[in-house]
């Protein structure tokens, strides 16, 4: 989005809540992405006069952001296609029938008359393959595979992404899934699973936090699993939890009663507290849905 705002002749500066995790920095070859706090402050933000959240519209995903986000005078956008959503006060761009805001981003250069160039092109194909589970999540229609054409006519190469995505994976990316996987417990005849993540763990494995992404959906290898559920511990306290569903049971509501959001295939939240609090509350919750 930067790079099509900036062959409109805009300004653009990027800023994220924390660094890039390493597994996913080649979206970002010119290192352009600023940390809040770190490589930039709020007071260099003072002048901007327009700023744009993507892909999501969740305070609680936003994380330092959102004090940018309080704090800004600026005109407020989203762009998102997430089904949850709370109060930004922002004009909102969305798609909820949208399998990744990659597509929005796409239809954005199309109606400001932006042609998409091989920069361009290659963080949005890594966005909507990432989004689409790499083209094989229900979401997918033929619309999909148009949007991914473009890009590939545009300068993307599949091959290219995905050997950056998923054969770069550190010795301590692996072993944390070991460790994710050896905890899965099923209940509800194999219907649920579940699993889980200490931060005593990251140090074991010689892991980082970005390590535990898409590690929810290596439970939904199991036969007969229809939905799962991930508790990731936060260095600062408190559990993430990532939520997976292929029946009946919506992601996004189970998420909204912890003050998540996301799809009804897949969603996010935060509950505080230790483990053996966290656990019985959420999984109550799913097992009720369920039943």
């Amino acid at each position: 989005m930067a790079l099509i705002l900036e062959a409109l002749g805009k300004r653009v500066t990027i800023v994220n809540g924390m660094e890039t995790p390493p597994n996913i920095a080649f979206i970002d070859p010119d290192k352009r992405i600023k940390v809040i706090g770190e490589s930039i402050h709020l007071e260099d933000l003072d002048d901007i006069e327009v700023l744009m959240v993507l892909d999501t519209s969740a305070w609680a995903q936003l994380g330092p952001m959102g004090d940018v986000l309080r704090a800004t005078k600026a005109k407020k956008i989203v762009v998102d296609h997430h089904v949850s959503e709370d109060d930004l006060e922002a004009e909102a761009f969305k798609n909820t029938s949208a399998e990744a805001t990659g597509r929005l981003v796409v239809e954005a250069a199309e109606a400001l008359g932006v042609a998409l160039t091989p920069e361009m092109a290659m963080p949005i194909f890594a966005a909507l393959a990432t989004d689409t589970g790499w083209f094989r999540f229900g979401s997918v229609t033929s619309g999909t595979y148009q949007i991914a054409a473009k890009l590939l006519e545009a300068g993307a190469s599949p091959p290219a992404i995905y050997r950056e995505l998923y054969e770069q994976d550190t010795l301590g990316r692996v072993k944390l899934r070991g460790i994710i996987l050896s905890r899965t417990d099923t209940e509800l005849d194999g219907r649920l699973a579940h699993t889980y993540v200490l931060k005593e763990d990251f140090a074991q494995a010689g892991a980082l936090p970005a390590d535990t992404e898409d590690a929810i959906n290596m439970t939904l290898a199991i036969a007969g699993v229809q939905f799962a559920v991930i508790f990731v511990e936060q260095v600062t306290g408190g559990f993430k939890l990532s939520f997976r569903s292929r029946c009946h049971v919506q992601c996004n509501q189970i998420a909204e009663r912890f003050n998540g959001g996301g799809h009804k295939a897949a969603a996010g939240a935060f509950i505080e507290g230790s483990f053996a609090e966290a656990q019985p509350k959420v999984l109550d919750v799913v097992r009720d849905a369920m039943r």
